[in-house]
């Protein structure tokens, strides 16, 4: 919303905002004059044209019931960014896992390549300026110059909110359960990315799907499109195969028999591999050069809270352990996640403070989650963080039952609470060598940063 709210603004519109509570995000679209009221539940300027309201903003709400008795338009966040991206070449990016690395990753790409994209994402990127930015409203040049300027967006799948977007050209990274609070299974989750598919124009239009030929039902999604659909991956049917010398540490990608882009990943494992090399096809599409696309893809820095380095903690034993923090939440995240960490730092031993996020969510793949967590050594469980779900969801899975699962197939997991009670756990476990890293969608982070500060009573703050 921050980042919308930003884009809006840049194109001349009149914005104001509320939320709940003030954060770094309100602070800083204050700061750059864009006024936000903390807690005054409803409050609609009295020339509003339109409210534009999260997925998390419910039909009672104060402000849409108001908006709803002035006969003001109200739009969900995704419907007033497919009215953006209508004016534009849009570019959405979907996927279970990698939307928000793959859409800050392109961004960063295609300003490499003086595209001069705009580009929207759930998440901060330094090198893109932020959550979002504003770009040209025409492509500067290259085989698209003319053309509406491109805009590039992560399109999310929960409530079918990316059945709004307006792309051109559309990214499929993967499909797996989740958000089980909205959907009745996989079946209908893959129906989801069906329709979001069906929504690309066709041939002569431009539509352009691109799809991982492994783990996104590439079958059931492109059946009756009347886009252009191609696939990428490991997997030698691939149309973009995706390969990775581990003594080079080059990844490389190649269409028939023939290298396309050639380039040194930054970040580590193979789920950010795939994501690169996405990102660099759909550049290609978009009519970025090879050595600008080679040159974004070898110094992309990521996107904050994915595997994000925040400092090295003295342990009482006098050595250091590295801290990290990530966004990971649902347990393919997880596990790909420890196994990159632990392939980049190889530490003696790897901790994570792992705060499950929604009771709904852990309950449906508590499994999963206990198996995602054998690639750590140690893992300490505070609270599920409680959003979106019922009360008797909150009553039905806690915590202690993931600790239970993981304990079963022969992992070490303890519980903790609150975030006090996790920083002084780790005070006292922390060793020489370890590396720790706080990982969830909540504000978990906090933990990390109290941590680092040697602060229990930072992390409740």
């Amino acid at each position: 919303m921050s980042g919308l709210a930003a884009m809006a603004r840049s194109m001349g519109a009149i914005i104001t905002g509320e939320d709940q509570e003030s954060t770094e995000l309100t602070q800083s679209l204050i700061a750059s004059g864009i006024p936000v009221v903390i807690d005054r539940v409803g409050a609609i300027p009295s020339d509003c044209d339109g409210v534009i309201v999260s997925a998390a903003v419910p039909e009672t709400h104060a402000a849409r019931i108001s908006a709803a008795k002035r006969g003001i338009p109200v739009l969900t966040y995704a419907q007033f960014l497919g009215q953006l991206q209508s004016t534009r070449t849009g570019v959405s990016i979907a996927g279970t896992h990698g939307k928000s690395s793959t859409t800050a990753l392109l961004g960063y790409i295609l300003i490499e390549a003086g595209l001069d994209p705009s580009v929207i994402i759930g998440a901060t990127c330094t090198q893109i300026g932020g959550g979002s930015r504003t770009g040209s409203s025409n492509i500067p040049h290259g085989p698209l110059a003319g053309r509406p300027g491109i805009l590039v967006a992560e399109a999310c799948e929960y409530t079918n909110s990316y059945h709004s977007h307006t792309p051109v050209i559309g990214l499929i990274n993967n499909i797996e359960a989740d958000h089980l609070d909205w959907f009745a299974g996989i079946d209908t989750i893959i129906e989801s990315f069906h329709q979001f598919a069906m929504r690309l124009p066709t041939v002569p239009h431009g539509g352009r799907l691109l799809i991982a030929h492994d783990g996104a039902f590439k079958e059931r999604i492109v059946e009756g499109l009347q886009c252009s659909a191609r696939t990428f991956g490991t997997d030698p049917r691939a149309d973009y195969r995706v390969e990775f010398d581990h003594t080079t540490r080059r990844a490389r990608v190649v269409e028939g028999f023939q290298p396309i882009l050639e380039w040194t990943p930054p970040l580590p494992g193979m789920h950010n591999r795939l994501n690169g090399a996405a990102a660099g096809v759909l550049a290609l599409w978009l009519g970025a050069d090879r050595a600008s696309i080679e040159r974004g893809l070898s110094t992309f820095a990521g996107v904050d809270r994915r595997s994000q380095w925040l400092g090295e903690y003295a342990t009482k034993d006098g050595g250091k352990a590295i801290v990290l923090d990530d966004y990971g939440h649902h347990p393919t995240e997880c596990r790909v996640t420890l196994d990159a960490i632990r392939e980049k730092y190889q530490p003696k031993r790897l901790v994570c403070v792992f705060q499950p996020h929604q009771h709904s969510r852990t309950r449906f793949l508590l499994e999963d989650f206990a198996r995602s967590f054998m690639a750590a050594d140690r893992v300490i469980l505070p609270d599920i963080y409680f959003v979106r779900d019922s009360e008797e969801e909150r009553a039905a899975v806690s915590a202690r039952d993931m600790v239970d699962r993981i304990r079963a197939l022969g992992g070490s997991a303890v519980y903790a609470a609150p975030f006090n009670a996790v920083v002084r756990t780790l005070q006292h476990e922390l060793q020489d060598g370890d590396l720790i890293v706080t990982m969830g969608a909540g504000p978990v982070f906090k933990i990390a940063n109290a941590l680092l500060a040697n602060d229990p009573e930072a992390a409740m703050r």
